[in-house]
């Protein structure tokens, strides 16, 4: 007798685990396998901010905080964006600490969409936003990136919309510096983009959980020429590499943060009280914890970047985040998947196909440089040495 009941929830039963998951989960089966599958910072959460979660639990902060989370680190939250990045939310009503990034991800989405509403989804893209939609019954439109470098552009957002004149567009997803492509926007930019989606009185759902790795330059969020309209994301994951502590942020208008605050009681209640104290000290006292790592990550990147350009593979140079989004050469498997799972099986490297970031992505592989230089090099040696055996080669 089968326990499985076919009256479940449809929305749910199509949608699948992320082939980043499945695809790194398969793999880790193979024996000596070098992995460069994960987004996950490799270095470790600096000491002061686990001294600081230690002595919470010495002091017993094992009960619950308000919804909206302790007001010292919403406070911490808001100082960190106006000092970093010129944006100003009032702690009190514009802050909600969620359950990393992902779970502000949902919250703000369930928030804005009603069934049928449309979401320009740019792509190739993080998959986390597509089931998100999905769940609430609205639609992702996908804008093809790939035919500008990823950089989206005014005219790019006009001719989508345009050409799909029946559709209520709602929203737009940026993420930038942008995962999978590591590509991020200068101030020119950003306004122009800020401009274009008020004209079009779109909400812009602005995850910026990379906000504290570019190269090159600083980060210029869209929030400081549309505060209003858009739903910010950021979080500790990346910054003070926190990923398993699960601390995120939601800012927004006051009246968007109270229609938010309730999608976030009901999914979490609140996120965990140790945590929440450690990101108080993070955000205190660790205004740059991020620096050390940047610079290591710059490195890794221009000495994977130059080992990849070497190879043949075409990659739009990233000035953000930790990965490389590299066009598969043309005497190769075009289907990303097929390739990335012979490199797997024959050369024990394991890299992400690029159909995990939507239809776009067919034909490139991302990897992650969130690695150490030993694996890095390893990684670069193995991938060298498939690409140079011609029995891999199509033509």
């Amino acid at each position: 007798m089968t326990l499985f009941r076919d009256d479940l929830n449809t929305t749910i039963a199509q949608i699948q685990v992320s082939t980043i998951r499945q695809f790194d989960e398969e793999v880790s089966a193979i024996p000596d396998m070098v992995k460069l599958t994960l987004g996950e910072p490799d270095f470790n959460t600096p000491q002061h901010v686990k001294d600081a979660a230690k002595k919470a639990i010495d002091e017993n902060y094992s009960h619950y905080t308000g919804m909206a989370g302790l007001l010292d680190l919403r406070q911490a939250a808001a100082n960190f964006q106006a000092k970093k990045y010129g944006n100003h939310y009032d702690a009190e009503d514009q802050v909600l600490v969620t359950v990393g990034a992902t779970e502000a991800i949902a919250t703000a989405l369930t928030t804005i969409c009603n069934p049928d509403d449309a979401i320009i989804v740019p792509s190739p893209i993080f998959p986390a936003y597509i089931p998100i939609i999905q769940e609430a019954h609205a639609k992702p439109l996908f804008m093809d990136t790939g035919v500008n470098d990823f950089i989206i552009t005014p005219k790019m957002i006009d001719d989508f919309i345009a050409a799909h004149p029946d559709e209520h567009f709602k929203g737009i997803i940026l993420n930038y510096p942008n995962n999978p492509t590591g590509v991020t926007y200068v101030k020119d930019e950003v306004k122009a983009l800020a401009e274009c989606c008020q004209r079009h009185n779109l909400w812009v759902v602005s995850d910026e959980i990379y906000s504290e790795l570019t190269y090159g330059s600083t980060h210029v969020s869209i929030a400081n020429y549309i505060p209003d309209e858009t739903i910010l994301i950021n979080g500790l994951s990346k910054s003070h590499a926190m990923t398993g502590w699960r601390i995120g942020f939601l800012f927004a208008s006051k009246e968007m943060t109270a229609q938010m605050k309730k999608v976030h009681q009901y999914y979490v209640t609140a996120a965990t009280t140790v945590a929440q104290k450690a990101g108080v000290e993070a955000l205190k006292n660790g205004l740059d914890d991020a620096l050390p790592m940047r610079n290591e990550y710059q490195k890794r990147r221009d000495f994977v970047y130059k080992v990849m350009n070497g190879l043949g593979f075409k990659i739009a140079r990233p000035t953000g985040a930790f990965y490389i989004f590299a066009k598969i050469p043309a005497n190769f498997q075009q289907d990303s998947m097929a390739f990335c799972k012979d490199l797997a099986k024959k050369n024990h490297l394991a890299i992400i196909p690029g159909t995990g970031f939507g239809e776009q992505g067919e034909g490139y592989v991302r990897l992650s440089y969130a690695a150490s230089m030993e694996k890095l090099q390893k990684a670069m040696d193995r991938l060298t040495a498939y690409i140079e055996n011609p029995a891999n080669q199509t033509a």
